[in-house]
Parts: structure tokens; C-alpha cells; sequence
């Protein structure tokens, strides 16, 4: 059946049916090596340089599997509320890929390393939470690469370098309802892999990727519907535009009197619409069969404990965490902890500053404006965190504006110094001496007669005009507390 819609279903029809949605997000493991050879994991080598008979699949080479790797697997599962199980084996899963060198993947089928577990998403109507039925460790593939169009002219490429890459497959319960349920719980998923240093989650380098498994049923039915699953969704946008288009095309497909077949889809991000890719394999299909090669893998208690009191802090708690011990709101602490980096630059700049809201303000408005037209990550940030602190304390102490503050801070963020060294060097500070302050403010009364006029007859608003006025002709640098009250005072 054709990839596009038979006829986009109306606002009505599409009431009539639930959604039923399961993700499995595939998450690389952030080790140096691979997971059953010593081949480094790094991104952009020369094709084909990172290999070995191990991860070529070269006759007699035996895995050896990574310590660090099962290790990072221990705290996904953890970091999802999973039970880590003591023994847990491999297995190899049989299909064929050009880019498969073995003809099998190593993972593991029914005693994964991590299982039952959950994750609680934030919605609009409140939190849900969605069930993780495992998490369990393989290794992963290489990448095809196809050049040309015409098929006299079309090539394809393999490079292994990506092939035994440590990853974890985190599989969810059916217990979404919509791609805006999915996006979130992606997101939670990314986070916590973040904040555990499980992965960088780096998507543009294929650290995540993620399969949507999506069904639609009429609401109220007590089964199923015909599961669909679309494969390597690479973008959080993407995997909201390929659920919503899966969604609208089955049910476009039985209210047109047609059935919804289990296939495997692939996301066109040209043309937003999914496609057929094959006929949906069964576990039946992969011929599972225990690795021969490896031993189950034992996890003892005092593995398990010590892995547990190396666990970083989860994003759920440091959000909660900032919301008390700070004062924010739920919506900053949501910002702020989006990644662990934005989350530890914040947190060192309030240890610098004496105004934890006022540091929110500065890393969510002008710090993250700044980084956006520079296109860098706050890690690349030239502006310490411990300088925006001083700059915030600066202002709480009434030695800066916030108008003076807003004119140093580019300067902060072009050279890296402090906001101290500016004001020596450019002799910017704020004026808070009431007899250089009243100097200017007679000035400014003098040549604005009619607002002055206009205040005594009682027109008070018109005050914001003149302390307007006094900043500017200080240069923004009058504190605009003491401008105001000796303004009042010399108006009565």
C-alpha cells in the first residue's frame, strides 16, 4: 500500500481511535573501546580503521567482553528503576546486513542485563508513568553508505568502524498515547543517560536512535491493534512527525475498509511521510540461541552497591532538588537541568552569586541567547559561570544596573574577563554618591520644564520619563533606586 495517506482522516474520525505506542531506544555506551575488542569507539575515523578480527567477524576470533561497558549498562538501569539482574547471559540474534560481518548480533533475549523498571514523564494534565519491560546490552552494526541514483550508477559502501559498538536497548511498555507522550519520554530517557554518563547521547553521531512501535485501536477495544514498527527515527522532531503520520495513516487505512500489516517503516524526512521497508521479523526469526563464546554475565552484590554509590544525581531529583534548595519555579528547574552541563554551569554560578533567581535569569535569557547566535554549547561558553555569579552579585549589591549589567555582559562573553576588570578598565560603575547624583538630576530637571510641570499637577507617571532621562545622561550608570527617591524628593 502506498506510503501516503488514502485520505487524511477528519478531526471526527480520528476521535474514534486510541493511539498505542512503545519505543525502543538504542543508546551507545560512552566507552572507549567496543564492547568484545579493544577497537576504539571514537567518531569520525577513516572508514574501516577502527576494526579487528573481532568486530570483522574473521573465523576464530573470540569476544571479550568490556568491564566499563556492563558497568554503564548498571546505571541505565538503574537510572530507568530497573532490577538489575545477578546473572544475565547473551545471545546471538541471526539476520543478515551487508554492513552485519558476522551474520549475527550478540545481545541478550530473555535474561537481559536490567528489567521492570519505569520512567515518569511530565504532561500538561500531570505525570504518567511509563513502564521500561528491559534494558539489555549489544553490540551494534556497521553503516551502509549509498552514493548515486540512477542503479547503473548506485554504489554502496560499508564501514565497520561502527560495527561492536557497546549499546543498550531500553524497550518500553505500549503505555503511550500520543507523540507528545513519546517525546517526552525520550526526552526523560536522554537525560537520565546524560546525567549518569551512560551516553552523550550525541544523535548527529548516532549515540541514540530510537523505534516506534505504533498501533491504533478503537477506544475502548480491549485488544491491540496491529503492531507497526518505524525504524531509526534520528531527531526528537522527527519521531513526533513519524508517530502523528503513522497514527493518521492506519487509521486512514481501516476506515477505508482496509487491514494495518505488521511491517517495518523507515521516516522519509523529506517528504514526512513513513514507508514501506520490510515485513516485520518475529523473535522466531532471529533463531536466538545462547553465545557459545561467552559466559553468562554474574553481577554480585558488591558490584551492584558499589555501582550504586558512584550513581551521579538523576535530572527528577536535581530538578527537585533546585525548586527547593533554591527557590525555582518548575519551569526553570525544568530548563536548567535539560542537560547536566546546563545544570552544572548554573549550580557554579549560584555558589558564586547571592541571588540563585538572578543567576537563573542570566543563564536562561542573555547566556543562552549569546550561545545560540555564537552556535555553541555551554560548555564552550568564553563566560565562566563563576563570572556571571559575580556579575549577579554585582547587581544585588548595587554596584552595577541592570541596564549597565546588560551592556557589560557581551563584553564578559567576547573576552572571558571578569565583570570586576571591565568596569576598572572602561571606569563603568554604578553612581550611588547622592551629591553626583543630584548634580545630574537638576540638570535634567532644568531642561525638562513641562514634564516637571506636568508631575506637579498631578500627572505622576510621568516620573518614569525623567528617570529615563537620568540614566541617560549617566551613562546607565545612576542606581535607579536612589534616582527615583531624590527625584520624588525635589518634585514636591
Amino acid at each position: 500500500m502506498s506510503s501516503t495517506l488514502l485520505e487524511t482522516p477528519s478531526t471526527e474520525v480520528m476521535a474514534k481511535y486510541e493511539a498505542v505506542i512503545g519505543l525502543e531506544v538504542h543508546v551507545q555506551l560512552a566507552t572507549r573501546t567496543k564492547i568484545f575488542c579493544g577497537c576504539a569507539t571514537g567518531f569520525g575515523a577513516a572508514p574501516n580503521t577502527n576494526v579487528c578480527p573481532v568486530c570483522l567477524g574473521l573465523p576464530g576470533a573470540l569476544p571479550v567482553l568490556n568491564r566499563q561497558a556492563v558497568e554503564l549498562a548498571i546505571r541505565a538501569g538503574l537510572a530507568l528503576n530497573c532490577a538489575v539482574r545477578p546473572k544475565s547471559i547473551f545471545s546471538r540474534k541471526n539476520y543478515f546486513y551487508p554492513d552485519l560481518p558476522k551474520g549475527y548480533q550478540i545481545s541478550q533475549y530473555d535474561k537481559p542485563v536490567a528489567e521492570h523498571g519505569f520512567v515518569d514523564i511530565v504532561l500538561d494534565s500531570g505525570v504518567k508513568r511509563i513502564g521500561v519491560t528491559r534494558a539489555h546490552m549489544e553490540d551494534d552494526a556497521g553503516k551502509s553508505m549509498h552514493d548515486g541514483h540512477r542503479d547503473s550508477d548506485r554504489y554502496t559502501y560499508v564501514d565497520l568502524n561502527r560495527s561492536g559498538t557497546p549499546l543498550i536497548e531500553i524497550v518500553s511498555e505500549p503505555d503511550m498515547r500520543s507523540s507528545d507522550e513519546a517525546y517526552a519520554y525520550l526526552t526523560e530517557i536522554k537525560q537520565a543517560m546524560q546525567f549518569t554518563e551512560v551516553s552523550t547521547c550525541d544523535m548527529e553521531k548516532g549515540h541514540l536512535r530510537c523505534d516506534a512501535n505504533v498501533s491504533v485501536r478503537l477506544w475502548g477495544a480491549p485488544q491491540f491493534g496491529t503492531k507497526v514498527e518505524v525504524k531509526n527515527v534520528n531527531s526528537f522532531r522527527f519521531l513526533k512527525m513519524a508517530v502523528d503520520f503513522e497514527i493518521q495513516r492506519q487509521i486512514g487505512v481501516i476506515e477505508a475498509g482496509g487491514r494495518v500489516q505488521q511491517e517495518t517503516r523507515l521516516f522519509n524526512s523529506d517528504t514526512l511521510e513513513t514507508v514501506s521497508m520490510r515485513s516485520k521479523e518475529m523473535a522466531h526469526d532471529y533463531r536466538y540461541f545462547p553465545e557459545p563464546d561467552l559466559v553468562p554475565l554474574e553481577i554480585s552484590d558488591t558490584w551492584l552497591n558499589r555501582v550504586k554509590s558512584e550513581m551521579p544525581e538523576l535530572p527528577t531529583l536535581r530538578r527537585k532538588r533546585f525548586e527547593t534548595e533554591f527557590g525555582l519555579n518548575e519551569y526553570d528547574s525544568g530548563v536548567l537541568t535539560q542537560t547536566r552541563e546546563i545544570a552544572d554551569y548554573y549550580e557554579r554560578a549560584v555558589k558564586a552569586s547571592t541571588d540563585p533567581k538572578g543567576a537563573a535569569n542570566w543563564v536562561m535569557g542573555d547566556l543562552a541567547a549569546m550561545l545560540k547566535a555564537e552556535a555553541k554549547e555551554i560548555h564552550e561558553s568564553p563566560l565562566t559561570p563563576e563570572n556571571l555569579g559575580e556579575l549577579v552579585t554585582l547587581i544585588g549589591k548595587g554596584d552595577l544596573s541592570g541596564k549597565l549589567a546588560k551592556d557589560i555582559f557581551p563584553k564578559m562573553f567576547a573576552t572571558g574577563d571578569s565583570a570586576q576588570v571591565i568596569m576598572d578598565r572602561e571606569g563603568l560603575r554604578q553612581i550611588s554618591d547622592t551629591g553626583a547624583l543630584e548634580k545630574i538630576i537638576d540638570e535634567v530637571l532644568a531642561a525638562n520644564p513641562k514634564q516637571v510641570e506636568q508631575y506637579k499637577s498631578g500627572k505622576t507617571t510621568v516620573i518614569g520619563f525623567l528617570v529615563g532621562a537620568v540614566m541617560k545622561a549617566s551613562r546607565g550608570q545612576a542606581a535607579p533606586g536612589a534616582v527615583n527617591d531624590l527625584l520624588k524628593a525635589k518634585l514636591l
